[in-house]
């Protein structure tokens, strides 16, 4: 998977971006940011169902509920449209990167990356100076 990067800067380039000084209320308010962006893909023509909308709403909220957990300081959210799926990207200031756990019905919690492997295929994460992203994408339909 090849990130993309950048905000709207051209016509046929959809994106959203949504910087997070961290606390509990990043977690709506990723939400808000994936309604946003989903009524743009839907002015833009692209008719998506509620299930996608359910689907994306509930990648952001796990991708960003991870950051807020595991990752001091400040996270940013950024949607992108790529070919024929979303890109999300979630940055923090965390070193450690994400742990996958092995399916285990009777654990509770920490299922977060399992949901969001099983709705986009797969979960890349990426460091960087500042800390890492962590990228996965959604297919539209």
């Amino acid at each position: 998977m090849t990130p993309a990067h950048g905000p709207d800067t051209g016509a046929s380039v959809v994106s959203a971006v949504a910087e997070f000084r961290g606390g509990a209320a990043m977690i709506p308010a990723s939400r808000d940011v994936v309604q946003g962006f989903v009524a743009r893909l839907a002015e833009r023509g692209l008719e998506l169902t509620d299930a996608f909308l359910d689907a994306a709403r509930l990648v952001a909220t796990e991708l960003v509920t991870n950051a807020l957990r595991h990752a001091p300081g400040p996270c940013r959210l950024e949607l992108t449209l790529v070919e024929d799926r979303v890109e999300f990207a979630v940055s923090d200031t965390g070193d450690a990167f994400p742990t996958f756990l092995p399916r285990d019905p009777v654990r509770v919690g920490r299922h977060g990356l399992e949901i969001v492997t099983r709705l986009c295929g797969e979960v890349i994460t990426k460091p960087h100076a500042a800390g890492k992203t962590v990228y996965a994408r959604l297919p539209l339909a």
